[in-house]
């Protein structure tokens, strides 16, 4: 069973992080022990990696398809590779949907190889920050502005997957969001050479539900970041309702769902991340958002790409 994330990853001096922070400590020194052994795999062509140190949420496929359409334009024939678990099909479908090629294994090295073998000659890896067996020509971290790094401890007292001196091993950041100069200048304290960028994220069909009543679900790293996106596109949402990420949902919960809908006369909305893991279902009743990201000074991105790769 998938778990939601725990709020008090969000909130700083909180004893529930204190009390497991020696377990932090543990988790982080068997994962440097690990990589003390591992050896760094390269193969011909450029690897450009798009990760996070926070957990879920951050907009690292979106991010992954875009660099995708910005590779083609420099005639890079690029491919989308990714790690293949079986639970998160939905991700796999989603890529598939915009016209995005991608090759999935259970391990990346296998992965990129077949890249390799098959001609294209570059890779975005979605996700794989954390694996240190695969070496990365440029590698990015993604963050939500309104998340960044909750309380900033490392998992299970907090939302990172490793500590902030990460950021060293990153050439390019971006953030999701708002504008952040305290955030920024924290970054610039740890690796001063870094590029920071931002995002934001396009509503593409929300013309359509100007007009109703909202029930809003999501799935997804951060739910509430969807109902935001909602609320600044003038959608009306009189209900909401957050499932864990990639969250396996039933049909009893959909049929639970479809009822409260009917019953208060609103429409479902979700995510299409979240549309895809329930398209097996009768899915007629059930919309979904349409987004796309948009990188703020796409074209200083671009060169910043190029200056790495080419």
């Amino acid at each position: 069973m998938k778990l939601k994330k725990p709020l008090f990853w969000s909130k700083n001096n909180n004893l529930y992080s204190f009390i497991l922070f020696p377990f932090s400590l543990l988790i982080q020194l068997l994962f440097f022990l690990k990589n003390i052994f591992l050896k760094t795999k390269k193969i011909s062509i450029p690897v450009i990696c798009v990760g996070n140190i926070y957990i879920g949420g951050t907009g690292k496929t979106p991010l992954s398809i875009e660099i995708v359409r910005i590779l083609k334009k420099f005639n890079m024939a690029p491919v989308l590779v990714k790690k293949f678990y079986t639970d998160q099909f939905d991700e796999i479908d989603l890529i598939n949907s915009k016209n995005i090629e991608i090759i999935k294994n259970s391990s990346r090295y296998i992965a990129l190889k077949e890249a390799e073998e098959r001609g294209f000659k570059s890779v975005v890896l979605d996700d794989g920050f954390q694996d240190h067996s695969i070496y990365k020509d440029l590698s990015i971290l993604c963050f939500n502005e309104k998340q960044l790094i909750g309380n900033g401890f490392t998992i299970p007292a907090g939302p990172l997957r490793e500590p902030l001196s990460a950021l060293r091993r990153s050439k390019i950041i971006l953030i999701n969001g708002k504008k952040n100069e305290d955030f920024e200048n924290k970054i610039k304290s740890i690796n001063n050479e870094i590029n920071i960028f931002y995002s934001k994220y396009i509503a593409q069909n929300s013309h359509k539900f100007l007009n109703e009543n909202i029930l809003a679900f999501a799935g997804i790293g951060n739910p509430e970041n969807f109902f935001d996106l909602l609320k600044e596109n003038n959608i009306n949402v009189e209900k909401k309702i957050s499932f864990p990420d990639h969250y396996n949902y039933s049909k009893k919960e959909l049929d639970k769902l479809l009822k409260i809908s009917k019953e208060n006369n609103l429409k479902l909305l979700t995510t299409e991340k979240d549309f895809f893991r329930i398209k097996h279902f009768n899915t007629t009743d059930i919309d979904y958002l349409t987004i796309k990201l948009e990188i703020i000074n796409e074209e200083l991105f671009e060169k910043e790409l190029k200056k790495h790769l080419i």
